[in-house]
């Protein structure tokens, strides 16, 4: 039988939906600072710690995950929770550089020197057909 893999505790931080590690009693917000759970002891002691945050409504999601021998989670869900949002590079943990530290220029909201999207258009060049195409008509407002 193989031996059990090691293990890491995560959850969800209430008041603003971080991701978050448990480390000896405590969070962090960085999956390579969290504690590895070496064996089922150690990872059912610290799921029992953690309770304690569930109850006084620190944390929600409270939950163990598997963890290969260099530390990296091995489900693609864990990769992508440590990284942060997946819809924008701009925004979240994968950040370069982070929004506090990026660009001034509100055209630039990546931090990157260049606007992520064209101007939005106007309320008369939107269409409400199939893929945009075809020409607006004038409300009939008669009664």
């Amino acid at each position: 039988m193989a031996a059990p893999a090691p293990q890491m505790l995560t959850a969800n931080r209430l008041k603003d939906g971080a991701v978050i590690y448990w480390k000896q009693g405590a969070w962090v917000e960085a999956l390579a600072e969290g504690e590895v759970l070496p064996d089922a002891a150690a990872a059912d002691a610290a799921l029992a710690a953690a309770q304690a945050f569930v109850a006084d409504n620190s944390v929600v999601g409270v939950y163990l995950f598997d963890l290969r021998a260099d530390g990296s989670p091995v489900k693609e869900r864990e990769i992508i929770r440590a990284a942060g949002p997946s819809v924008r590079e701009d925004l979240g943990k994968q950040a370069n550089p982070p929004l506090e530290g990026g660009s001034k220029n509100p055209q630039d909201f990546s931090g990157r020197g260049k606007a992520p999207h064209p101007a939005p258009k106007s309320a008369a060049q939107i269409s409400t057909l199939p893929q945009g195409e075809g020409q607006m008509d004038e409300p009939d407002v008669s009664i």
